[in-house]
């Protein structure tokens, strides 16, 4: 379970491959409830109910201590602004995988994502019929569409921001609405079924 946390896939592809979509949580009915519970309180804010959620060792990044008041500081929950709601709330609703019955990892980006795919070097694109721009902006010339691809990512793409570059099979460098993109190594959460309940056991980002 937790290799899980740990992409280590070194190997690129030559070609463009599709990534997509998969969701199991509905195979395990107590698992898409508890899931359901947790997406409702991440929609209303209610920090409480999201920490009552929370297993009490968990993870929250490959270097701390873990624990819920880490996660609560980490995630600055005292403030209405903090980054927690819109994050996991996005991993949940990008579905997931099973391991064995007692382990979920989400979103499906990163729980399904092939082996020999450089998880470091490709991003799965988000949707159907996706634009591919020339330059970062939505008013400049679409040069194609993808549609749940796997696309290298370019040199030209910031850590933040907007837009990010890709390149498509061919070498041409285009760009994409960052929403639209994510990799396998953006937050990820991990939940286990133990002593009779599931519970959030990590929500991490890296490598």
């Amino acid at each position: 379970m937790v290799a899980l946390l740990f992409c280590t896939c070194l190997h690129t592809a030559a070609a463009q491959e599709k990534l997509l979509p998969v969701d199991e949580a509905a195979s395990q009915p107590d698992f898409f409830t508890f899931r359901a519970h947790l997406q409702a309180a991440l929609a209303r804010h209610d920090v409480e109910a999201v920490l009552a959620a929370i297993n009490p060792d968990i993870r929250n990044s490959f270097g701390g201590d873990g624990g819920i008041e880490e996660f609560r500081q980490s995630w600055e929950l005292d403030k209405p602004t903090s980054r927690l709601w819109e994050t996991l709330a996005t991993v949940l609703a990008l579905g997931g995988t099973f391991e064995g019955d007692d382990s979920f990892a989400a979103p499906y980006v990163f729980s399904a994502w092939p082996e020999e795919m450089d998880s470091f070097g490709y991003l799965a694109i988000l949707g159907k019929g996706v634009r591919v721009h020339a330059e970062p902006g939505s008013s400049s010339a679409t040069i194609t569409r993808l549609s749940y691809d796997m696309v290298e990512v370019g040199e030209a793409s910031p850590p933040e921001g907007a837009w990010v570059q890709v390149l498509l099979p061919d070498g041409t460098a285009g760009y994409v609405a960052r929403q639209y993109a994510r990799s396998p190594i953006d937050y990820r959460a991990l939940f286990n079924f133990t002593d009779g309940q599931w519970s959030l056991s990590a929500l991490i980002a890296g490598d």
